[in-house]
């Protein structure tokens, strides 16, 4: 009788709203009861930790009585009972789920500090989980995430106990950094961040004394280990069999390299140190910078080939933007000589000695974190009371917590930080105008040719001054060098679109003083208004863009894009002192793209028709160039460039990252190479395009405008399109467009613009049962072709009917000859652009438009109106 009126034992009903403070009650005395976990009782439990969840949500929101019961009856520690008992994965799984849950929901602060207020919360982060399972590790991370997201200046003392020196949310996370599964490795990532977003003083020394080094060592080697992963990916896949392990290889490489930034993006200036420190002399010099250099290749320290170091190193200098860091590199590439890896050890700090080099660190993290713990204070927070919380004093845990010692200023951090990475560097003197501003002090490492040549700018071009590089001065810079030969296009461009992503990734890092960058890549504008001229890549990349205009080039389309972009950037095209001269480049170099202009005219008119496909290719290529410029970024993060280039489409690489396949594609090469040393060119002398696009569309008629078609011929029509609706207007056959117009009841002889299409993009056909039925198609102007394998609905597809057969006849007849008409007009221009021979005749001048619009036209009889 008594079970079958929901008797259960202890006394209690169970009510009937599971959301009240007396279910609460209910639960806890379920708990109180079930406090040994058993195969009978685990359905049970697992039931009743969701349900207290639950509770506990709606208590935040509506009522306070139920954390204060949750308190009272200190229920946090049946959590920990039964995770301390050999509950299984179940049971596990069940708790960090609740757990996870409460926290994320918790919106009332007072109730998040009862919570944490009695070291439970630490206490579970640092149980032993069986973390072999798979769902415990996921549920487990995901909870210490969540913590993360709760941490501020109020919160954080809940986890970081200053007394005793203790952070268990933070060194129990790291230790997972590495983790097999990448969900938990962005967990972790995120983790990290939100801890170092919290400005506490004494949180942020415990990092940098006790953690820093170890966990960035591991970082960074692991880092480059994923880096030979990579390298591994690409030697072995020639065939592009393995394009999706090498692209996502590629994107977890960004992840750590976007993630790297973000800490050193937080300005933590000692935290900083150390990063830039393990970064550039445990990773970046060692692996990437030692692969430049080809003499090495007897040495049986780990490297890499040049392309995958140089496509690595210009990801570097595209995001991380950390002055001190991205300067120290970029000298090193710039200036130095193998002897920076002469040594084995380097003192960082006066403290201790560190091998310099791509090395394991000395003992794992784990172990690391463990000694550090150790030779700490020796008790840990999650059994200390000192960060204990009674609800009398909830309320003033929101005052400030005091700082473990007082900032520096910023010029002091960055003092300290170039010392650190200026002894931690065995070239000194290549770090020694780090920060310097002054342009003389930033020539130290440079020769005496050079030295000459900054001093000589009257002998040297008027206001172009040479800066930079000679081949004689590259013989003592062997990474520069490297860099500078991997420019040869004359086999393939395999190694040299990446050489040329690094230069523009130099040229476009902020944290690189412009000091610095002129030595090398010149470009923009001086104080005195002399414009820094680097005739050696100059003359690079103009042997670049000549050897694309060749026929059979290896040269693929992205690769003369980027010698483009880097040419800009050298000659400081759009500048201010360009503007000033009457061209950025001096006589001779001019000279060569003016003739690499006239090669790739040649070369297209090799390939020149007319032909209606011919028209539509060289639209649709121009369209879709300017559509989708060349992104850098976008191109670094495409794996595929990372393989030799690929000559068909059957890869699925892009067109313009690999080679051209037949005739049809050696046509799009050949037009896209025509618009790009065409449009550098323009650029070049400062001149608008005023050839291209071949339609000029503020020249055109646009759906709305208000047309005079008093001098128009007007053809009456019913035009009926796919839907059905039945619509009576007006054809308007005009030079380039086909208008349907509808009268303007307002204007006698006046019409407004319904629909616009292009006649070079039209289908006309009869109807064989109806002589009065043309059937009228018009394509979008880019997909015509259906080149780029767009969609190819077309603008309009509908029946048109007129009065009787004759007007029918009449009408195709008109529209027939307007679209042949407005093709050979086009085609002309494309003759005339290529200074095709004369026996190519172009068309007459088109008469000048009957139509205006309405703006134009109220204007003039305005004022006729007022003269009378």
């Amino acid at each position: 009788m008594l079970k079958g009126r929901g008797w259960f034992g202890g006394g209690l009903w169970k009510t009937k709203n599971p959301h009240s403070l007396e279910h609460l009650r209910y639960l806890y005395n379920v708990l109180s009861k079930n406090q040994v976990v058993q195969e009978s009782n685990r359905g049970l439990l697992v039931e009743n930790l969701r349900a207290i969840a639950e509770i506990l949500i709606w208590g935040d929101q509506n009522d306070s009585s139920v954390f204060d019961f949750f308190l009272e009856k200190n229920m946090l520690s049946f959590f920990l009972r039964i995770m301390k008992q050999k509950c299984g994965s179940y049971v596990c799984v069940q708790l960090l789920q609740t757990l996870n849950i409460l926290f994320e929901n918790i919106r009332n602060e007072t109730s998040l500090y009862y919570l944490l207020s009695n070291n439970h919360v630490n206490s579970i982060i640092v149980h032993k989980f069986d973390f072999s399972d798979e769902e415990v590790m996921a549920y487990y991370i995901s909870f210490l995430k969540t913590l993360s997201l709760k941490l501020n200046v109020h919160t954080i003392h809940f986890f970081y106990n200053e007394h005793t020196n203790d952070f268990p949310l933070y060194t129990e996370a790291i230790k997972f950094f590495n983790h097999p599964e990448s969900m938990v490795r962005i967990a972790v990532r995120t983790l990290t961040l939100n801890v170092y977003r919290v400005n506490d003083q004494s949180m942020l020394q415990f990092i940098r004394d006790r953690t820093a080094a170890p966990y960035f060592s591991n970082l960074v080697w692991f880092i480059g280990n994923h880096i030979l992963e990579l390298e591994n990916c690409v030697r072995s896949d020639v065939d592009h069999n393995s394009r999706s392990r090498l692209a996502d290889l590629v994107a977890e490489h960004l992840d750590h390299l976007h993630y790297l930034n973000d800490i050193l993006k937080l300005d933590i200036k000692t935290l900083n140190a150390v990063l830039a420190d393990h970064l550039l002399n445990r990773l970046l010099v060692p692996l990437l910078v030692y692969s430049l250099n080809p003499s090495q290749d007897k040495d049986d320290r780990p490297r890499v080939s040049s392309v995958v170091s140089l496509f690595l190193l210009a990801q570097v200098f595209l995001i991380v933007s950390h002055a001190p860091l991205v300067r120290a590199l970029a000298k090193i590439i710039f200036h130095a000589d193998n002897s920076i890896f002469s040594e084995d050890t380097i003192i960082l700090q006066g403290q201790r000695l560190v091998r310099r080099g791509f090395v394991a660190p000395e003992e794992p993290l784990e172990k690391s974190l463990q000694a550090k713990t150790s030779s700490g204070s020796g008790s840990s927070s999650s059994h200390s009371p000192s960060n204990s919380l009674s609800r009398g004093d909830a309320s003033s845990s929101k005052g400030g917590i005091s700082s473990g010692r007082s900032s520096l200023d910023q010029e002091a951090e960055e003092a300290v930080l170039c010392q650190e990475l200026r002894v931690s560097t065995p070239a000194a003197d290549i770090m020694a105008s780090i920060g310097i501003s002054d342009l003389e002090a930033t020539h130290v490492n440079i020769t005496d040719e050079e030295k000459e040549q900054l001093r000589a700018s009257d002998h040297l071009g008027g206001n172009m001054v040479d800066v930079g590089i000679t081949e004689r001065s590259l013989a003592s810079r062997p990474f520069l060098q490297s860099t500078i030969a991997s420019l040869d296009c004359s086999e393939n461009d395999y190694a040299s679109l990446f050489a040329l992503c690094l230069l523009y990734a130099l040229g476009h890092n902020q944290g690189i003083n412009q000091e610095l960058l002129d030595l090398v890549v010149g470009s923009g504008d001086t104080s005195d208004t002399k414009l820094l001229y680097n005739t050696l890549l100059v003359d690079k990349m103009l042997e670049i863009i000549t050897l694309s205009c060749q026929y059979n080039s290896r040269v693929r389309v992205a690769t003369l894009e980027m010698a483009i972009l880097v040419l800009k950037q050298l000659i400081g095209v759009g500048s201010s002192s360009c503007r000033k001269h009457t061209s950025c480049l001096r006589d001779h170099h001019l000279a060569s793209l003016e003739g690499a202009r006239e090669e790739a005219t040649l070369m297209l008119r090799n390939f020149y028709k007319s032909e209606e496909i011919f028209l539509d290719m060289f639209e649709d290529e121009w369209h879709e160039m300017h559509r989708k410029p060349l992104n850098v970024e976008y191109l670094l993060q495409d794996a595929s460039v990372l393989l030799p280039p690929a000559g068909t489409p059957l890869t699925g690489i892009d067109f313009n990252k690999r080679l051209p396949c037949g005739e049809v594609e050696r046509a799009r090469r050949a037009m896209r190479v025509f618009f790009l040393v065409r449009e550098i060119t323009l650029a070049v002398r400062d001149e608008p395009d005023s050839h291209l696009p071949l339609t000029n569309p503020a020249a055109c008629v646009q759906v709305a405008d208000v047309l005079d078609l008093n001098n128009s011929d007007l053809i009456a029509c019913v035009v009926i399109p796919r839907d059905g609706q039945r619509t009576k207007r007006f054809l308007v056959i005009d030079v380039i467009q086909l208008i349907l117009v509808e009268p303007d009841l307002r204007r006698l002889g006046w019409g407004v613009a319904k629909f616009v299409g292009f006649l070079q993009d039209l289908e006309v056909n009869g109807d064989k049962d109806d002589s009065r039925v043309l059937h009228l198609t018009i394509h979008r102007p880019s997909a015509s072709s259906g080149v780029t394998g767009r969609p190819t609905t077309p603008l309009l597809a509908a029946k048109f009917i007129f009065d009787d057969h004759i007007r029918c006849m009449a009408a195709k007849q008109r529209l027939t000859k307007g679209r042949m008409k407005a093709r050979q007009r086009k085609l002309h221009q494309i003759a005339r652009l290529l200074e095709l021979p004369g026996h190519l005749q172009p068309c007459p001048s088109p008469p000048a438009h009957a139509l205006h619009t309405m703006r134009q036209e109220a204007h003039r009889l305005m004022r006729q109106r007022s003269k009378k």
